[in-house]
């Protein structure tokens, strides 16, 4: 894999932190910078004019209640692979069949991927992302990270948020590629556990969203545990039809 060289260490970046802390101790070069105060509005594209000729692209950190950093996250790069070594459907559909039978009241092969939707919002999906960004700013900081495609960002940084649920980030970030192909989604959020993503192409029909549903649940088991009870059709109604943001959180 050709990689860009890391440019964190070479740029002027306002005030913040240059993040080497692992689970396993210091890695040899940064792993992202982030601010020292909150986002505020039109820092998301103000950050991706500048960094992305570079390599470097925007992400919002949510330190959560506590306000912890990724200093504080346990990043374990050494532990992650590519994600262009994996495959979407492979991921989600291993996933489907471990977790279908305890977790759904009915359980039933896996569907396959979704297609993507006919229509897309207005705009780009870039310019949704900073829209939602925007939107966000105040409650997260802003933060670069060395990657070359937004859905690479978590494992880029060695996240471990969905630990619990997936042990190598970047077999999820596989299906975040996909879904960035079909669905123009934007990686604009993470958390110690919690990712939110910008979806330029969501689900316009019941049909749509339902068939989207089943990924979501091999993506995070977590997300459709705590809907009522109508599961997969109650999620595709309330989370993901006609949704520009979608919120994933592994326990």
């Amino acid at each position: 894999m050709a990689t860009l060289p890391n440019q964190l260490p070479r740029i002027t970046l306002p005030a913040g932190t240059l993040v080497d802390t692992t689970g396993d101790g210091p890695w040899h070069e940064p792993l992202l910078w982030y601010a020292a105060e909150p986002a505020r509005p039109g820092d998301w594209s103000r950050l991706r004019a500048t960094g992305r000729p570079l390599g470097l692209l925007p992400v919002l950190i949510d330190g959560g209640r506590r306000d912890e950093g990724p200093t504080e996250w346990e990043l374990r790069p050494a532990d992650t692979t590519y994600p262009g070594d994996h495959d979407a459907e492979e991921v989600l559909s291993e996933a489907w069949e471990a977790y279908v039978s305890d977790e759904l009241e009915d359980p039933a092969p896996w569907p396959g991927l979704a297609p993507a939707p006919a229509a897309s919002t207005d705009g780009t999906p870039d310019e949704l992302a900073a829209g939602i960004a925007d939107m966000l700013a105040d409650t997260a900081r802003p933060a670069l990270v060395p990657a070359r495609r937004s859905a690479d960002i978590p494992a880029a940084i060695g996240w471990t948020g969905p630990l619990n649920h997936e042990n190598d980030v970047a077999r999820l970030c596989a299906v975040l590629r996909s879904w960035e192909d079909r669905f123009d989604i934007r990686v604009v959020e993470l958390g110690f556990d919690t990712l939110k993503v910008s979806v330029g192409r969501p689900p316009t029909t019941e049909a749509e969203a339902y068939a989207l549903a089943a990924e979501h649940f091999a993506f995070c088991p977590d997300n459709i545990g705590a809907t009522p009870p109508d599961g997969l059709r109650g999620y595709a109604h309330s989370h993901l039809l006609g949704q520009e943001v979608w919120t994933f959180w592994w326990d």
